[in-house]
């Protein structure tokens, strides 16, 4: 801690905004990305992430972790609220309103119930950290009923109409247009660089996982 220089460093193409660190798992650490990117990385390997959160369509600007660990919140100058779970590239939730513009602050209640977000038409929102979890105290009866419903919903999870419902989000209309955008950018892409692996020397055009091509570089 008293060096003058860093011990390991990782260089990435864009800015990196916020960085937090796993709460349980010390070597776990997450940074919001200018490149509308989250990346997850543990310190003992740096030279790729262990996985990449890819639902934003603007930079991401602050994140906080759940005290469980087990997933964390985003915001992002596209002016919504992200939902991770640690080990999923894809949010289960995001959140927006109408009238609120670019976030920039978040943070996550030690209790687990609750998320905070700052954004810049100057006012301060809270979340609840389960969208659809009812506040207050629960009868026996209401609470076996909520145990059962879940029970259902992992039991079936599988099947094509119910993941399309649980997947399922609505979402502003420019943000829906930009990810759009987003998947047409990214399938041409996908498909140049097929052709040029197609008309090129074998291997002089080598494979790149999606984990590898933000990385610039790691210094040691």
């Amino acid at each position: 801690m008293r060096q003058s220089v860093p011990l390991r460093k990782v260089v990435l193409e864009m800015n990196s905004n916020a960085i937090c660190w796993n709460p349980l798992e010390a070597m776990l650490f997450t940074v919001a990305n200018e490149d509308q990117n989250l990346y997850t990385f543990d310190m003992r390997k740096l030279d790729q992430p262990i996985q990449v959160h890819m639902d934003h369509v603007a930079a991401v600007m602050s994140l906080d972790y759940a005290p469980t660990g087990k997933e964390f919140v985003s915001a992002s100058y596209d002016k919504t609220i992200r939902i991770f779970a640690t080990q999923s590239g894809r949010s289960r939730e995001v959140y927006h309103t109408k009238r609120m513009q670019h976030v920039m602050a978040i943070k996550w209640s030690l209790d687990n119930k609750y998320i905070i977000s700052g954004s810049d038409e100057m006012n301060i929102r809270l979340w609840k950290a389960q969208a659809s979890e009812k506040l207050g105290l629960l009868k026996p009866r209401e609470k076996d009923q909520m145990d059962y419903n879940q029970k259902l919903k992992e039991k079936f999870k599988h099947f094509p109409e119910i993941k399309r419902i649980k997947r399922h989000r609505h979402l502003p209309k420019s943000v829906y247009n930009a990810e759009k955008e987003k998947r047409i950018m990214k399938s041409s892409k996908q498909r140049k660089e097929a052709n040029r692996r197609a008309n090129s020397k074998p291997g002089s055009v080598p494979f790149k996982s999606e984990k590898t091509k933000h990385i610039v570089e790691e210094v040691e």
